[in-house]
Parts: C-alpha cells; structure tokens; sequence
C-alpha cells in the first residue's frame, strides 16, 4: 500500500463512499472483501457526511484521512508513506502514527519517508538517508539523524556576511 500521491486511485467527481470502492480495488480488494471493510473506513477517517460529497471539494487532509483509513482496512505487509501525513490534523497523525506502530507490531514493513526528525526517532529503528540520490547513510536512526541535521546547518547567506561573519546557521525546529 502508499501514500506516496494521496490523490491516485481517486475519482474527483465521485463521493468518498464510491472513492473507497475504487482506490480499495487498486489495492486488490474485491467488491465483496471491501463492503464488511466500508463503515471501518468510515469511522477511521471521521469524515461523516463528508463521505457523501464529491472528493473534489475535500481539503488536502480530508483527501490524508480517506486515503490512510483505505489503507488501514487494506492491511498491507510493506506500507510506503510519505510526508503526506503532515497535512492531517494533530488527533488523526497520532492516530495514524498508532496504527503504523501497531503494523510494525505484526512484522509489517513500513517505509516512512519524512524530513521530520521527530516522526522518524518515533517511528524507525532504521535510516537510509539519501543525499543527492546517493545513500548518504545506511543504520541506527539516532546516527542517520545527527549526520542529517549536521548536513542542513546553513552557511551564512551570502548579503548577511557582511552582518555575521561566515560562521554557520544551525536549523532548530
């Protein structure tokens, strides 16, 4: 299963109720293994009534919260997820990050995807950090994390040096 491009396997016109038959059939599920699955995804996806509108006027979160909830009734064994999970609101990434941990729990993969240190500490034993395309960094996700904020402290801009020297910037989130 991925969460790589939230909106693939969507009909824009359709309402979220045919939008999960479609993007569940995408995923190999059937008509039949899908419909015991529909008010499961409905209820994770808390979007209510919403489900019966066209998936066009849903936000970039709404569009998170069907896609992930989908997901969840799919029950993949390697699950792709990318960033997409930071347009969600606070409740619904826990939620989420949950439901994550408890795949990880059954021996699922997950490949998480992320540049937020936070999320990756939560969720990885592992780090692959790529830098230019080339593997930067292949281990323990305390090693990848430090190699990866040493790689974004900032040189001073080039107009501020004038202002503070060339002594570099370190990001801080």
């Amino acid at each position: 299963s991925s969460l790589f491009d939230i909106t693939l396997g969507f009909e824009m016109e359709s309402t979220g109720w045919e939008n999960i038959n479609y993007r569940s059939f995408l995923m190999g599920e059937t008509p039949k293994t899908i419909a015991p699955k529909k008010q499961e995804i409905a209820d994770f996806s808390e979007l209510g009534d919403f489900l019966n509108m066209p998936v066009r006027y849903y936000s970039a979160g709404m569009m998170v919260r069907l896609a992930f909830s989908i997901a969840t009734a799919v029950e993949p064994e390697v699950l792709l997820i990318d960033e997409v999970l930071s347009v969600g609101d606070m409740a619904f990434q826990r939620k989420c990050m949950e439901f994550a941990k408890e795949l990880q729990r059954r021996q699922a993969t997950i490949v998480f995807v992320s540049h937020n240190m936070f999320s990756i500490k939560t969720m990885c034993d592992r780090v692959i950090y790529l830098r230019d395309g080339q593997v930067r960094f292949d281990g323990p996700t305390d090693e990848g994390i430090a190699l990866y904020e040493n790689d974004c402290r900032l040189e001073a801009a080039p107009w501020a040096k004038a202002e503070v020297g060339s002594a570099r910037l370190q990001v801080t989130e």
